[in-house]
C-alpha cells in the first residue's frame, strides 16, 4: 500500500466515484472506487487534505476507461486541520496539480513537496509555502528556470537585479524595480536567492508571486484558477 491524497473526485454511477490522487513514489493516479454505505462507508475520507494509505489493482472495466480501480483505502492519520487562508491555499494546490499534472507524469518526488506544504499551511497561513510548492512543480514540469545561473554563465548574486527572459533564464541588469508585471519586471538577486533555499522574507513575497505567475499562466491557459476566486471572496 502507498501513502497518498485526494485531489478531486466526482461521482460515476450510483454507488463509484472517480478520484483523481497523488501517490507517494508514483505522482498523480486517476482511480475508481466503490464508495459504500453505511458503516462501510468510506465517504468521509475520501475528502481533500486526508493522509490515505491506497492499494490499486487493474481491474478489466476501470482499465477500459484508462483508470485504476482502488481496492483497499484507509485513513494514515488526521485530516490536515486547515483553516481560512490555509484551506484556500489548500484548494489552490489540488487545483494546480489536477491542472498541470497528467496521469502520463510520474512526479514521484511532488508527493513530499505537497505533504510539506500541507504541514506548513496547517500551522498558519503564509504566501511563502505556496510559492516553495509551484517551484517544485514547475521544476517537475521542466518550466522552471535555474536559480544558480544567470544567462551568462555566472552565478545569481544577491546585491543584482535580473529580468526573466522566456526560455534564457535571469539576465542581469542595472536599473532597479521593486515590481514584476507583464513579464517585463525587474526581480532582486536576493530574492531569486531566497527562494533557492526557501527562506523567502517578507518584503520579497510579492515579486516572487508576480515571478510564479508569470511561469504558470503559459501553462494553465485561460481558464481561471476557481481557487483564485475564493481567495478573493475571502479578503472582500
Amino acid at each position: 500500500m502507498k501513502r497518498g491524497y485526494v485531489l478531486h473526485h466526482r461521482p460515476f454511477r450510483e454507488s463509484s466515484v472517480i478520484v483523481n490522487l497523488l501517490i507517494e513514489g508514483i505522482g498523480r493516479v486517476d482511480a475508481i472506487t466503490r464508495v459504500g454505505t453505511g458503516k462501510r462507508s468510506i465517504k468521509s475520507i475520501l475528502q481533500p487534505f486526508q493522509p490515505l494509505i491506497v492499494q490499486f489493482s487493474a481491474q478489466s472495466e476501470a482499465k477500459n476507461l484508462g483508470l485504476k480501480t482502488i481496492t483497499q483505502i484507509e485513513a494514515a492519520a488526521p485530516a490536515m486541520p486547515l483553516v481560512g487562508n490555509s484551506l484556500y491555499s489548500g484548494f489552490y494546490l489540488n487545483e494546480l496539480l489536477v491542472r498541470l499534472l497528467s496521469v502520463e507524469h510520474q512526479a514521484e518526488g511532488l508527493f513530499i513537496a505537497y505533504h510539506r506544504a500541507l504541514m506548513s499551511l496547517a500551522t498558519g497561513f503564509c504566501s511563502s509555502h505556496l510559492r516553495y510548492f509551484e517551484m517544485a512543480l514547475l521544476l517537475e514540469l521542466g518550466a522552471f528556470p535555474s536559480l544558480n545561473y544567470d544567462t551568462q554563465g555566472n552565478a545569481l548574486v544577491a546585491d543584482c537585479n535580473y529580468r526573466f527572459v522566456a526560455e534564457s533564464g535571469f539576465l542581469p541588469v542595472v536599473q532597479h524595480s521593486d515590481g514584476f508585471s507583464h513579464g517585463k519586471g525587474i526581480l532582486s538577486g536576493a530574492m531569486l536567492l531566497a527562494l533557492a533555499s526557501h527562506n523567502l522574507h517578507a518584503e520579497q513575497l510579492n515579486q516572487a508571486k508576480g515571478l510564479m505567475r508569470y511561469l504558470l499562466t503559459p501553462l494553465l491557459g485561460n481558464k481561471p484558477l476557481l481557487s483564485r476566486q475564493l481567495f478573493a471572496k475571502n479578503a472582500q
